[in-house]
């Protein structure tokens, strides 16, 4: 063989190992990031972060009453999305109900233009507030003032849906729209609606948003869920890891009943003005929540509510309805 001859065979082998190198790199460094991929997936569904905030009674027009910041509503409002927006890893947040404090299409509009700063996805829950009996801003019409100020929200009242693999949403709607009042009732055609969605549970974990609560955080004869025994029963049929997040009573509690947390979120609009983080990881064996309440950076405004309720500890709360870790377990 000649010398040319030779040294082009061996250039072309040389550039067949280095092609043959190049493919195998790339080979190795996908599959290392395919891996660093479904870690990463698998971590993110098995943790959940959302912002439960209630009772903001937003309103442009309305006077401060001594229980009610209403007035300064706008200014409580834009500081809790300011610190949302600061919260890393959030999957969604969840207005707990009373988002104005008059069913008012103007009042409905100025809530709305408010949160289209919040960088998260968000979901409401109707609250009493919310709702006029016989006036221009029905039911219909305000759902659809939220569908155009949120694309992702097809919804009406009452609805689920799964954030994460792992974890299910139900929001249930307690309002009666009839009469005037402050009381709640859940319709049997919505009791039977939630209890088929807790049959279809398998390996999830349950979180349920409600506005009048399941559970009393305190005795309020006129502000009670009328059939709130209906509801219980239904839940303590099944075992596996529920949370209900409540709002309605302005106060902050937090009651662990076998398999069932029972979470009710202080007002925005009245002392203590906060409202809670929460995270929950999904492990083999439990179910960890992670609790905590974040106060508005406005302190001047909490003191100013706290100095007008004859028992802020109350609303306030202990320690532990404030913050902590609570653990459900899983039943095999």
């Amino acid at each position: 063989m000649k010398p040319r001859e030779e040294v082009m065979k061996v250039r072309k082998r040389s550039k067949q190992i280095f092609k043959l190198i190049k493919k195998l790199t790339i080979a190795l460094f996908a599959i290392i990031g395919m891996m660093f991929c479904l870690n990463s997936f698998a971590q993110n569904t098995n943790e959940l972060k959302f912002v439960h905030i209630s009772d903001i009674h937003f309103s442009l027009e309305r006077p401060n009453t001594p229980y009610k910041l209403i007035k300064e509503s706008p200014l409580l409002l834009k500081d809790a999305i300011y610190q949302i927006n600061f919260i890393q890893g959030l999957d969604f947040v969840m207005f707990g109900g009373d988002l104005v404090d008059r069913a008012k299409e103007s009042e409905l509009i100025g809530f709305l233009e408010h949160i289209k700063e919040l960088d998260a996805p968000w979901y409401i829950t109707f609250g009493n507030h919310d709702s006029m009996l016989g006036g221009y801003l029905t039911t219909e019409r305000y759902i659809n003032h939220v569908k155009k100020y949120n694309k992702n929200f097809n919804y009406g009242t009452h609805y689920s849906f799964s954030p994460k693999l792992g974890f299910k949403v139900i929001v249930v709607d307690s309002i009666i729209r009839e009469k005037l009042t402050s009381n709640g009732r859940i319709s049997k055609e919505q009791l039977e609606w939630l209890d088929n969605e807790l049959k279809k549970i398998k390996n999830e974990t349950v979180i349920i948003f409600t506005h009048i609560p399941f559970l009393e955080p305190i005795a309020i004869e006129n502000h009670r869920l009328f059939n709130s025994q209906d509801v219980l029963n239904i839940l303590s049929k099944y075992k596996f890891p529920i949370a209900v997040f409540q709002g309605h009573y302005h106060v902050t509690k937090i009651e662990q009943k076998n398999n069932v947390l029972f979470v009710s979120t202080p007002s925005l609009v009245s002392y203590p003005n906060a409202f809670r983080e929460i995270k929950v990881i999904n492990e083999n064996d439990k179910v960890v929540f992670n609790i905590n309440t974040k106060n508005t950076t406005l302190n001047n405004l909490r003191s100013q509510s706290k100095f007008f309720l004859i028992t802020p500890s109350i609303a306030e709360g202990d320690e532990s309805d404030r913050n902590g870790i609570y653990t459900i377990e899983k039943q095999k």
